[in-house]
């Protein structure tokens, strides 16, 4: 693959692209692995390509490029304040180490022995407190004899925790404020050249000849191009339709770009036509169930079934579940899946059923009737119908207690329809899927970086952490000290698999008890382990998490205030929701000029326009 790119764009170009060279050092190095692999009949300790895997992944995306460039222009600055950190911890650590250390007092011998006993411990225990996790067990042993001691701690927390590390915050902020509109303004420059590039190659070849300059292409020669272009149908048939609009005319290059901003709107279709039926009644009745008062009933419906399920598990949380009498609920449940079916039968009369499975709310509520449906009538099939005292042995493969249970998370998850009919909450949730679909690049970095420490944990720390079996010689949980990795029982993390090393790097990004950890792996892998998991809480709570809250917050202030701001021009929040990002911000984007197009274009390594 690296020869075929290298003779693609060419050795000059292929040497000045580090992305291209870091390929072929990767590739060299895995085949390397690889055949020691098999020289070792696959027993070797360490397989070095594993780490080296998500390479590929990042190679093949130019936004995750993009972002590991900005992360990188980052850096220095976030450096700056990571030194004001360490600077911050190994003075209040020295301190510390000063102010608990007491040859008469045993009570702040106790401060000193569980937190301050070491140099590394209480550097842990001061970066332990950074994120808050263990506060205020930390305070308590040196607050419980002089309160004053408190000033120590909340001096610490307020100068790192809330100052330094918003400061963090805000710098990672500041250097990616913009980033979004830089982005869209390199993505416009990139289509618009690559738009001019077609009309400049299509206005050479449309006659066989050169063209005088503005002469334009010819449509029919643009139509047999785009019949042998693979793009969506909708798009296709949209540019198709407005090249025919021109007739036989030549299309010149504002024309020939128009054609091209059909790629920025999303193609809405038009919803099936509604049954028309003769009978009086039938109209009226078609009328009333496509109302959207009907729709608002059906919410009501929702919310009454909410309360109902929430009214029980509260009188019922105090009661065993083998005493508990499902014949209330069950008969409730009964009646609102029964509405359900009629409410979906009835929208089906309405708006036919391709109307229907048009909208995707209709879709999301109809799948979810449909499987509430069969479970009721399997509940009935198999215990049948509710009655007081209705407590059955189990039959077959789920018991009725775990049936009831099933029905009614469905009944809760079908709430959701809700979120639709009401316009503000409508708003939020599509601008934070839309904020999904446009970020999925620094998903993908956290996927490359999840992946590159589970797999060393699992090099470093396999079969570290064992759990205690049935032998009569394994400690007892009462004897471990509380709040040790042993009394809470944390065995199941640990990095024994690839699954169980994702979730434990998780546990540890939350911080929350991440001092467990740090101990535990002390312990059982030796000192060396914090700094494993020190690096791991850099890179994914202080650098990824920070860098993806100030990327949420430029594109979500961006995309509301220009939501809002297209909404009070249009007066219709649907119209809004139907554009894709380039056309959202289109404009206070900048179009590029005709010259530096044209520059651009003479100075292409891989465009010859001189024929």
């Amino acid at each position: 693959m690296s020869p075929v790119k290298s003779y693609l764009v060419g050795w000059a170009q292929f040497r000045k692209n580090p992305w291209l060279l870091a390929y072929l050092v990767v590739l060299v190095v895995s085949l390397m692995d690889w055949i020691v692999s098999l020289s070792l009949v696959c027993h070797e300790p360490l397989r070095v390509r594993r780490p080296l895997r998500p390479f590929f992944l990042m190679q093949n995306s130019s936004m995750m490029k993009k972002t590991l460039k900005c992360i990188r222009r980052s850096l220095p600055e976030m450096a700056s304040v990571g030194l004001l950190l360490a600077i911050h911890l190994c003075l209040f650590t020295m301190f510390g180490m000063l102010l608990f250390t007491s040859e008469k007092d045993a009570g702040q011998d106790k401060e000193r022995l569980t937190y301050f006993r070491n140099l590394p411990e209480a550097l842990t225990s001061l970066l332990v407190l950074l994120t808050t996790a263990n506060n205020p067990d930390v305070m308590i042993p040196a607050y419980s004899k002089n309160r004053a001691y408190a000033i120590f701690f909340v001096a610490f927390t307020l100068i790192g925790s809330l100052f330094l590390m918003n400061l963090l915050t805000a710098i990672i902020y500041n250097q990616f404020r913009g980033y979004l509109m830089k982005s869209l303004q390199t993505s416009l420059l990139r289509r618009r050249l690559g738009t001019r590039a077609a009309y400049k190659v299509l206005s050479v070849t449309a006659a066989g000849e050169a063209h005088p300059e503005g002469v334009g292409v010819k449509p029919q020669d643009f139509l047999h191009v785009l019949q042998k272009v693979q793009l969506d149908s909708d798009h296709k048939q949209a540019i198709m339709e407005k090249v025919r609009s021109h007739g036989g005319d030549l299309l010149s290059a504002d024309e020939f770009q128009e054609l091209f901003d059909e790629f920025d709107k999303r193609v809405i279709k038009e919803p099936p036509p509604r049954p028309e039926y003769r009978s009086p009644f039938l109209r009226s009745a078609q009328f009333v169930f496509s109302h959207r008062y009907f729709n608002y009933l059906g919410n009501f419906m929702a919310l009454g079934n909410l309360v109902t399920i929430c009214a029980f598990l509260v009188l019922d949380a105090d009661v065993p579940p083998e005493d508990r009498d499902d014949f209330v609920l069950g008969i409730l449940n009964f009646v609102f899946i029964l509405y359900y079916l009629l409410e979906l039968l009835l929208k089906v009369l309405a708006l036919g059923l391709r109307g229907y499975l048009a909208h995707p709310s209709n879709v999301f509520d109809g799948l979810l009737t449909v499987v509430l449906l069969v479970l009721e009538i399997s509940t009935l099939a198999v215990y049948r119908f509710p009655h007081p005292g209705w407590k059955p042995e189990m039959l077959g493969l789920l018991s009725l207690w775990d049936m009831t249970r099933l029905v009614n998370m469905l009944l809760v998850f079908r709430f959701l329809r809700i979120i639709p009919s009401m316009k503000l909450m409508a708003v939020v949730a599509s601008t934070i899927m839309d904020l999904i679909k446009n970020m999925r690049a620094f998903g993908g970095i956290l996927v490359v970086v999840y992946y590159v420490f589970a797999i060393v944990g699992i090099s470093l720390f396999r079969g570290v952490v064992v759990a205690p079996g049935n032998s009569s010689l394994a400690p007892a949980n009462g004897s471990a000290p509380c709040g040790s990795f042993e009394q809470l029982e944390y065995w199941a993390n640990n990095f024994d698999d690839f699954a169980a090393a994702l979730v434990t790097l998780w546990n540890v990004m939350v911080v929350n008890n991440w001092q467990v950890f740090l101990d535990a792996f002390r312990r059982y892998a030796g000192p060396w382990s914090k700094v494993y998991f020190v690096l791991w809480w850099l890179v994914s709570s202080v650098i990824w998490v920070n860098l993806f809250l100030a990327l949420i917050l430029e594109n979500f202030l961006h995309k509301w205030d220009r939501r809002s701001h297209l909404q009070s021009l249009t007066g219709d929040s649907e119209a809004t929701s139907q554009m894709t990002v380039e056309l959202l911000f289109r404009d206070v984007l900048e179009e590029p000029t005709e010259e530096e197009l044209m520059e651009k274009l003479s100075h292409h390594p891989h465009l010859q326009l001189c024929r």
